[in-house]
């Protein structure tokens, strides 16, 4: 088995797959909002055992999930506008 071919040697690169990322980050968010509501609801227990950072760590999973969306629905914006010109 060689490690290096030459360029003559080589196939052709495939073709980028396209993805959609907001499917991945709907679904990502959700589950931080789901970790949330049990983190909430759960509270008391979780502060008696020393894990009430887990209400902060869900919040910062729900933001950063809803930042991500709206990254992704800026950079799909511009990229739908710039082919239409």
């Amino acid at each position: 088995m060689r490690l290096w071919l030459s360029e003559s040697e080589r196939r052709p690169d495939p073709a980028p797959a396209r993805t959609d990322a907001r499917s991945a980050l709907a679904v990502g968010t959700a589950a931080w909002i789901v970790a949330l509501i049990v983190s909430i609801v759960l509270q008391g227990p979780l502060d008696e055992a020393g894990l009430g950072w887990f209400t902060a760590a869900s919040i910062a999973g729900v933001v950063a999930g809803l930042l991500g969306l709206a990254a992704v629905f800026v950079i799909r914006r511009r990229i739908l506008g710039s082919t239409r010109d």
